[in-house]
């Protein structure tokens, strides 16, 4: 007798007799119950029988509805790692995430303006992307900043009374502004590898946010090269004013509303396509009315609109980089007439070749005087515009092809139009105070915004179009509607 045989034996002397029973007998006490799903995977009936090659497990794994199997876009239909594939939509986290950003460039650009007007760009004299995060901590380290100040041009030709004191106030300024940039890199790169990694974005937009942090990286290099320009004495004219190029400052600019924008138009269409997606019926009757032809000449506009707004924030950059809005403080007038005398304008002080082929394009961008009649006829140029599209707007047949949100974005757009006018009228006549100069470079970034929402609001995405008619192509139960959104949403939230 084995082992086996011989504790079975010592074991039934201790079960009670009405435990022990025939199989006969057993199955009479059992109360009848269909057979579970696991028993009919086990004992399959003949024709499903498996053979003999073919376990019991593996006949369950062939077995399994294909409703249980994991599918791509949603991983396992209970729990467990989810998959390696993008979404066709993005998480709305990534949305609300990207306006932020926005919101924090936004930001760094009016203190940046702030850091250009009281004259503290130029007080850290290093590019130090990682030990320069940190202030001097002690009054060696201060003196150190402090010498190296005073070896610069704007200190030996404009600051040669300055003391410590008012050297930490400009130090601050600029440190906090550099303190900020690097904030906005890190907060935008590392949320970015985090929604790539995690598969919470669309390929498209997984290139875009690659696109824009390399662009917020170039951004700081393209602030040390400006900031080197008014370091040394022969990046700008011998006697004139230590300041910044004015062509780097314009790039510097033109970077930080292009990054902007940007991330403005990522975070509203990313918004906008799970918005239009939840509720593809209204979605489809809202892209039948942008179809209409009528809005075609609105939306050309706009486009040449926000172009137009763009090279007025340039060449206001190139107004500020030449201290040109502290000429000609009156409006309309330029002296005694509307513009300055031709010889002015035109002035051969400013070409670098003998023969003076280079004399228009030297005086437009670094003559002064005609930099600001420039920005002048660009600006009124823009305005007009503006003022245009908003009297076409409201005439009979446009008004009835347009939605209520674009009506609204274009009459938002005339209010930032005539804010931007006073403000920049108001700051030259009262020859560029600070407060002001820095509000009327804020309102060209919102009279931009403007410009960049109504564009967003009459375009019809193909992605986005493609999307909706796909949900719309699904039977009305599994249709993905926002009111069905919210339920599963708290089913999830529940378990």
């Amino acid at each position: 007798m084995s082992f086996f045989q011989l504790g079975l034996r010592r074991a039934a002397t201790h079960l009670s007799r009405a435990s022990i029973a025939c199989g006969p007998c057993f199955r009479q006490q059992l109360p009848a119950s269909p057979p579970s799903r696991i028993l009919k995977l086990l004992n399959p009936p003949r024709r499903y029988a498996t053979t003999k090659s073919e376990s019991p497990l593996e006949f369950m794994s062939n077995n399994v509805p294909k409703s249980a199997k994991p599918t791509p876009q949603t991983g396992s239909p209970t729990s467990g790692p989810k998959s390696s594939s993008f979404p066709e939509t993005n998480d709305k986290a990534v949305g609300y995430w990207l306006l932020g950003s926005a919101v924090s460039v936004f930001g760094i650009v009016v203190f940046g303006g702030l850091t250009r007007l009281t004259e503290s760009g130029l007080s850290i004299t290093e590019w130090r992307p990682v030990t320069g995060s940190l202030p001097p901590m002690s009054d060696a380290d201060w003196q150190s900043e402090f010498d190296k100040y005073r070896a610069s041009p704007e200190y030996q030709l404009i600051n040669p009374h300055m003391d410590l004191a008012e050297f930490k106030k400009i130090y601050f300024m600029e440190w906090a502004h550099r303190l900020w940039g690097r904030f906005i890199g890190l907060s935008f790169v590392i949320p970015t590898v985090y929604f790539i990694a995690r598969r919470r974005v669309t390929p498209r937009m997984a290139a875009t946010l690659v696109g824009i942090s390399g662009l917020i990286a170039f951004q700081g290099f393209i602030g040390w090269w400006m900031v080197k320009s008014g370091l040394k004495d022969d990046l700008f004219a011998p006697g004139s004013h230590p300041r910044v190029s004015q062509y780097r400052l314009a790039a510097h600019l033109a970077a930080a509303f292009v990054c902007y924008s940007w991330m403005l138009l990522a975070g509203l269409g990313s918004l906008r396509t799970n918005r239009l997606v939840a509720d593809p019926e209204a979605a489809a009757k809202r892209f039948a009315t942008l179809k209409s032809p009528a809005l075609n000449v609105l939306r050309r506009s706009v486009a040449g609109i926000t172009v137009l707004i763009f090279a007025t924030v340039v060449s206001g950059a190139l107004v500020a980089g030449l201290d040109a809005g502290l000429i000609y403080n009156e409006f309309p007038k330029m002296g005694n007439g509307y513009a300055p005398p031709k010889a002015e304008l035109f002035d051969k002080f400013y070409c670098r070749n003998e023969d003076g082929s280079d004399l228009w394009w030297r005086n437009m961008l670094e003559n002064p005087s005609l930099v600001q009649l420039d920005h002048r006829i660009l600006a009124t140029t823009t305005f007009t515009a503006v003022v245009a599209l908003f009297l076409f707007s409201r005439t009979g047949r446009m008004k009835a092809a347009m939605t209520p949100d674009v009506k609204k974005g274009v009459a938002g757009m005339m209010h930032l139009a005539l804010m931007q006018v006073a403000l920049g009228i108001t700051t030259l006549m009262y020859m560029c105070p600070i407060s002001l100069a820095a509000a009327h470079q804020a309102g060209a970034l919102a009279l931009l915004t403007g410009a960049l929402v109504v564009g967003q609001r009459l375009r019809v995405p193909k992605s986005t179009a493609a999307l909706v008619q796909k949900a719309l192509s699904q039977p009305a139960k599994v249709r993905p509607d926002a009111m069905g959104a919210k339920v599963m949403k708290s089913i999830a939230e529940k378990k």
